[in-house]
C-alpha cells in the first residue's frame, strides 16, 4: 500500500513559519479523535524550524531544518499497549485517551519532537494529517502552504520510495539513531557538513583571482576540486570534521597550500597568491 513521507529540502526552506501556523491553525482548539486532541496555543511546536550559521564574516550560510515527527518504522515511542500505535499507513499516532497521564511518553523521543500538554496531562505530536489523509487529502496542511515545496508528501509503496531516495540522493537526518524515520532531506550537508571557503587574490595588484583551481585533499588523496568566480571565492561542502590541505594554483602564479583543521564551516579569509 501507499505509505506516509514527507521530503524536506533544506536548501528551499526560507524559516517563513507559514509550515508552524498552519499546523496552529488546525490544530489549536479542534479535536480530532482518535487521533489528537487540541494542541495547545503555546508551548507546542509540531512542526518546528531549527537554525543553524554556517562559516564566519564574510563567508557565512544559514540553513533552516523544517522538523515534524518522524513517523519512524523502529519508532522507540511505541508502547505495547497501543497508547502510542503505527498505523498501515506509516504514521505513529499517540492516542489521546490511552496515553492520558502516561508523562514518560514524552521522554521517549531522541527527535525531541513529543511535547507534554499540562492542561490535559497529555503527550502530544504531529499526526501527519491523519484525520484530513483519511478524508481523501492527498496534503498535510504544512506541505500545502509551502511556498517554495521545501515541504513535499509523498504517498508512496516503500518499495517505490526506496528508488526515489536512492535516485534524489535523499537522506534521513541522524540517522544513527537507527529509527528508519519516514522524513526524508534533500540537501542535508546544509545542516550536518561543513564547508572550507576562502577568496584569493593575486599578491602583485590586489586583483580577484578569478579561475583559479582550488583542490582539497586529505592524506594525500585528492577529494574535490573548485574553481574561483568572478570574485575569487571558492567554497567546498559536504566534509566531515578532520585534517585536509587546500592547494591554490593561479596560471603565471606560484601555487598557496594551506593546512585546515576542519571541527566546523570555516572562511580562510584572503589566500595571497605570489609571482
Amino acid at each position: 500500500m501507499k505509505k506516509w513521507n514527507m521530503v524536506v529540502d533544506v536548501a528551499l526552506c526560507h524559516d517563513c513559519n507559514n509550515c508552524f501556523l498552519s499546523c496552529k491553525d488546525e490544530y489549536v482548539g479542534n479535536d480530532f479523535p482518535p487521533y489528537s486532541a487540541p494542541q495547545p496555543w503555546a508551548g507546542h511546536r509540531w512542526m518546528n524550524i531549527h537554525r543553524k550559521e554556517r562559516g564566519q564574516y564574510p563567508m557565512v550560510q544559514v540553513a533552516y531544518l523544517p522538523q515534524p515527527c518522524q513517523h519512524c518504522d523502529d519508532a522507540p515511542c511505541l508502547t505495547a499497549d497501543g497508547a502510542v500505535y503505527k498505523r498501515e499507513d506509516g504514521l505513529v499516532i499517540i492516542d489521546p485517551v490511552k496515553a492520558k497521564g502516561r508523562t514518560e511518553i514524552a521522554g521517549t523521543c531522541p527527535y525531541d519532537v513529543i511535547y507534554w500538554n499540562e492542561e490535559l496531562s497529555l503527550p502530544q505530536k504531529c499526526t501527519g494529517c491523519a484525520h484530513l489523509l483519511d478524508d481523501g487529502w492527498t496534503e498535510t496542511r504544512c506541505t500545502q502552504v509551502c511556498p517554495t515545496g521545501a515541504l513535499k508528501l509523498v504517498l508512496a509503496e516503500d518499495a517505490d520510495m526506496a528508488v526515489r531516495a536512492k535516485e534524489q540522493g535523499l537522506e534521513a537526518y541522524r540517522a544513527e539513531l537507527g529509527t528508519s524515520p519516514r522524513v526524508w532531506h534533500n540537501n542535508l550537508h546544509r545542516w550536518d557538513r561543513a564547508f572550507i571557503g576562502g577568496t584569493v587574490a593575486y599578491k602583485d595588484n590586489d586583483d580577484c583571482a578569478e579561475g583559479a583551481v582550488v583542490t582539497l585533499s586529505a592524506g594525500g588523496t585528492k577529494l574535490a576540486e573548485a574553481i574561483t568566480n568572478n570574485y575569487g571565492d571558492f567554497v567546498i561542502d559536504k566534509l566531515l570534521p578532520g585534517r585536509y590541505e587546500i592547494v591554490v594554483k593561479a596560471a603565471g602564479y606560484k601555487p598557496v597550500a594551506q593546512q585546515v583543521d576542519l571541527k566546523e564551516s570555516v572562511s580562510l579569509g584572503v589566500l595571497f597568491a605570489e609571482k
